[in-house]
């Protein structure tokens, strides 16, 4: 579900929402991630539609398309939710995004079916940049050479992002979702071209944090697809009450325990404040370790406070 925020970017939640501009400037994809490749494409999008005195039009699709085609996937994970998406185009400068429902009888439109109803009669789309690797339509058969074949039929123009400008900062969103798994932070973050973060709420734990010396805020994501990164220790900054904290987060199911449920929390520097069921906003910065199993809570505690002074020091370098 999207929330009810006050966007500058228009968004859609359906293809019919939407309502010609003009000198629609249109890029097509999921967009997950919003990385620096994703950006290459934008940055064209704006360029080409300020020269035209056009409007910059994205269309995305949720459920991503491999939720629907392969439901029985449980694995699937996303950079970013829909909402995170949205924000961060509208940070890009988009005017139009249209999240139009991904289904099957959607994902069977022939080429020409697609181009003719969705690009130009849907949309009125007078120039479409695209990837040079971008595929749409039944079993994805449709690309470049269909757009390139019906563009003087349907009066558009093609601008192709060619492989070499996309390789060249050699990003994936699937790239990036396998260093986050793995907890390479420093790595994903340099990729997206921004911090990765997650967005919550404040849920109450069985306060074990406070017990130790360390407060955690207990954060749950109610998106299930939203990707997570691997276990570990990492340095953070938090966005809680329109207040910015540095923090130390912990990904795990706290072995020491003998958990066996993945837990999200985070201890806020300088804070004691009830934050409880508010939104948050939290944003990986730096690894630290990885989740580990003491002996007690005693050689736990020792090892927390010497994360701190990791985290600490990586906060400030």
């Amino acid at each position: 579900m999207l929330l009810a925020l006050s966007y500058k970017m228009k968004i859609y939640h359906h293809i019919d929402e939407f309502k010609p501009v003009k000198n629609a400037v249109v890029t097509i994809g999921t967009f997950d991630g919003v990385h620096l490749g994703h950006r290459k494409i934008i940055s064209r999008l704006k360029e080409l539609a300020d020269a035209n005195g056009g409007e910059t039009v994205i269309l995305t699709f949720f459920p991503h398309p491999r939720m629907i085609l392969h439901p029985e996937d449980e694995n699937i994970k996303l950079i970013n939710t829909i909402n995170e998406k949205a924000q961060l185009l509208e940070q890009l400068g988009v005017d139009h995004l249209i999240i139009t429902p991904f289904s099957r009888d959607f994902s069977n439109q022939s080429a020409e079916d697609y181009i003719r109803d969705i690009l130009v009669n849907k949309i009125g789309t007078q120039k479409i940049v695209i990837g040079y690797d971008h595929r749409f339509g039944k079993d994805r058969r449709g690309g470049l050479n269909d757009l390139l074949h019906l563009a003087p039929i349907y009066g558009y123009e093609v601008i192709e992002i060619p492989e070499q400008d996309i390789n060249d900062v050699a990003i994936s969103s699937t790239r990036i979702r396998e260093t986050l798994s793995k907890a390479e932070i420093e790595t994903a973050n340099t990729f997206l071209g921004y911090p990765f973060f997650i967005t919550g709420k404040v849920v109450r734990g069985d306060q074990l944090g406070r017990q130790l010396g360390y407060p955690t805020a207990n954060i749950m994501i109610e998106e299930r697809y939203k990707l997570v990164p691997g276990d570990g220790i990492f340095a953070v900054k938090v966005q809680v009450n329109n207040n910015e904290y540095n923090g130390m987060a912990y990904i795990g199911i706290r072995p020491t325990l003998n958990g066996m449920k993945q837990r999200i929390e985070v201890n806020l520097f300088g804070f004691n404040e009830d934050i409880y069921y508010q939104p948050i906003r939290m944003e990986f910065l730096h690894f630290v370790r990885h989740d580990m199993k003491f002996n007690n809570l005693d050689e736990l505690k020792i090892h927390i406070a010497k994360d701190k002074e990791e985290v600490l020091r990586l906060l400030d370098r």
